[in-house]
C-alpha cells in the first residue's frame, strides 16, 4: 500500500470515528446535562460535522503523539494509555467545542455548563473514544498505529 493511500485510509477512519462519536455523545451531553433544547443541540451537532471533518485527522495525529509520549515515558499498561487518551481528548476537543457553541449562539451559562460537563464527561468519553478510534482504524485496515497494552510487560 502506498504512503498516500495509507494516509487517506487513516484520515478516512479518523474522520468517520470522530463524526459518529461526537454526534451522539455531544447531543447526549447538550440535552441531558447542559439544558440545551433539541433544536440548539441539533444546530450544534450539524455545525460540528464539518468542523469534525476538518479536525479529525489532525486530532488523530495529536492523539497518537500523546500516546507515543506516554508510552515512551511511562509504564506500558492500559491505565497509562487510558490517561493519555483522556488528556489528548480534553486538551484538543474542549476549545473546539467552546467555539462551536459560541457560533450557534448559546448563552454564556449554557456554554460554561456544556464545556465543563464535556470536560468532566471526557474523563470517560476520551478513553472510550480512544478504543472506538482504534476499532474504526481496524475496520478501515489502518496499519502502523500504536501498540495496545493488555498486560504489564516482563522486562
Amino acid at each position: 500500500m502506498s504512503a498516500a493511500s495509507s494516509r487517506l485510509r487513516s484520515a478516512t477512519a479518523d474522520t468517520f470515528a470522530l463524526v459518529v462519536y461526537c454526534f451522539f455523545t455531544g447531543m447526549a451531553i447538550e440535552i441531558l446535562l447542559s439544558g440545551m433544547s433539541l433544536q440548539q443541540s441539533l444546530s450544534s451537532r450539524v455545525l460540528a460535522i464539518p468542523v469534525n471533518v476538518i479536525i479529525a485527522w489532525p486530532f488523530g495525529q495529536y492523539r497518537d503523539a500523546v500516546l507515543r509520549l506516554a508510552w515512551r515515558h511511562g509504564p506500558k499498561q492500559v491505565w497509562n494509555r487510558n490517561l493519555a487518551d483522556l488528556l489528548a481528548y480534553v486538551s484538543f476537543q474542549s476549545p473546539v467545542y467552546a467555539a462551536i457553541l459560541l457560533v450557534v449562539g448559546v448563552e454564556w451559562g449554557q456554554l460554561i455548563a456544556a464545556v465543563a460537563s464535556n470536560a468532566v464527561a471526557s474523563m470517560v468519553l476520551g478513553v472510550v473514544y480512544g478504543y472506538f478510534l482504534d476499532y474504526c482504524r481496524r475496520l478501515f485496515r489502518v496499519t502502523g498505529t500504536l501498540p495496545v497494552a493488555s498486560a504489564p510487560s516482563r522486562q
